[in-house]
């Protein structure tokens, strides 16, 4: 987590501890809370703690309870968001001998979005669409554990930065701040008509029901603005801001920022439409068209490295191996995995060399060739290098044929190393995928052998 709509403080007055974590830092406050950077000497890592404020002389008892209310909201998410694009909360204390409750949350170093709202600081329009498909990935995820966020704002989407503040590579987003959040699944009576005016759909300022397109309003607001350096509506007053909301079409981005490509202002339009079935149906259908502007060429890669994790993500999910990968997983892949490029002619393997890594092709196509002689081709979707790797001894760690790239290719690649950097579950579908393989290919040498004649 990072402070979002906190003011930094210069000279605080820190506690030393909160609970058993040792405060650092005051990374910021707000009318409710404050936000402190922590150690967490068990688990040996940074966390933020956000704390509720004290309840001012004055405050009057509806302020408390609902300070309360966007409390609990928070604290009833504990442990169950767990996406690479979304702030982990760990914990939740309630108010204990004279202490504020809190909540303990993933700490993210960097910034928020909002500065990179500014018309002096617009980010890439490659790098806006690589943070609008994670965000919309992620509230995806969200939705499907009951979920909608409802506060999707610059300021509730967090950024990991390469670089100096004038000129930051945005490198990962992750949402944050569920206080307003509306969960489905749960069983007290939820909290209405919250949020962000600037970024509100119109069914939530009216207090309709809610669905996840909800969000999706707020989310293409949210990007209109890193567009343009302005939100699709703005006014003075708060009601001139409604009525816009309600009736009026956000100005054509294209008069708003050069070079921006028609489809992309149509995309946005699309999920900022007032009509909440105009919209997109689903997330899937939503990151599909928003990140083909990138994969299509009609916005430019402005020099962001050659493949984008989105691209990465998506060319994924295309392939057979990674068929019972959930997204989170895919995430990993994306993440964790050396991504390598081969030419024709190269050798991926010679025969007798130790195996120490595997291969799952992501494109192109593969010879195998025992004793000089094709055996096998092998295109994308299929691994390669697994039966060595998975090998029971070192004895029989070596690869038995030559694999010689035949159209040039693009690999997932795998080493002891790296794999074992994934989580528990992705490993676990990796070894149910080589379980899968590992039947075709036996099945494969049973036909061989039955009717070689047929095979060959």
């Amino acid at each position: 987590m990072h402070p979002t709509d906190y003011t930094p403080c210069a000279e605080p007055a820190l506690p030393r501890h909160i609970g058993k974590y040792r405060v650092q830092a005051l990374l910021g406050e707000g009318a409710t809370s404050q936000v402190f950077l922590a150690h967490d000497d068990f688990a040996g890592r940074a966390v933020a703690i956000k704390q509720v404020r004290p309840t001012l002389q004055g405050d009057d008892a509806e302020s408390a309870h609902w300070q309360a209310r966007f409390f609990a909201s928070e604290a009833a998410l504990v442990g169950q968001l767990k996406h690479p694009n979304v702030v982990q909360i760990y914990d939740a204390v309630p108010a204990t001998g004279g202490e504020q409750p809190y909540l303990v949350m993933e700490y993210v170093a960097g910034s928020t979005l909002r500065p990179f709202c500014r018309a002096n600081r617009l980010l890439p329009l490659a790098q806006v669409v690589e943070i609008g498909f994670k965000c919309a990935m992620a509230l995806d995820y969200v939705a499907r554990q009951g979920v909608i966020h409802r506060d999707v704002k610059p300021a509730n989407i967090l950024a990991v930065l390469d670089g100096s503040d004038d000129a930051a590579t945005v490198l990962d987003v992750k949402l944050t701040d569920f206080g307003s959040a509306l969960n489905l699944r749960a069983d007290h009576t939820q909290v209405f008509r919250v949020g962000s005016l600037a970024y509100m759909s119109p069914e939530q300022l009216n207090g309709d029901a809610l669905d996840t397109r909800s969000d999706m309003y707020a989310l293409a607001a949210v990007l209109y603005h890193l567009c343009a350096g302005r939100p699709p509506h703005e006014a003075t007053a708060q009601p001139a801001l409604m009525h816009q909301i309600y009736h009026a079409e956000p100005p054509d981005l294209a008069t708003l920022r050069q070079g921006l490509p028609p489809r992309l202002d149509a995309v946005l339009r699309r999920a900022l439409a007032k009509a909440r079935d105009a919209r997109y149906p689903d997330w899937q259908a939503f990151a599909a068209e928003w990140s083909a502007l990138v994969s299509a060429g009609e916005v430019p890669r402005a020099g962001l490295h050659e493949v984008l994790d989105s691209e990465r993500f998506n060319l994924l999910r295309g392939l057979e191996f990674f068929n019972e990968f959930d997204d989170v997983a895919l995430w990993e892949v994306v993440h964790r995995a050396q991504w390598l490029r081969y030419r024709f002619g190269q050798a991926l393997y010679r025969r007798g060399e130790k195996g120490n890594s595997f291969h799952i092709l992501a494109g192109g196509e593969v010879e195998v060739f025992r004793n000089g002689q094709r055996v096998a081709t092998l295109g994308a979707g299929t691994s390669v290098g697994e039966m060595a790797y998975l090998a029971p001894s070192p004895e029989l760690a070596r690869h038995a044929a030559d694999v010689v790239v035949s159209a040039a290719a693009t690999s997932v690649s795998f080493t002891p190393e790296t794999l074992g950097r994934l989580g528990a579950t992705t490993r676990h579908l990796f070894d149910r995928a080589f379980i899968r393989v590992l039947v075709r290919r036996l099945h494969a040498a049973h036909e061989t052998l039955a009717h070689p004649r047929r095979i060959l």
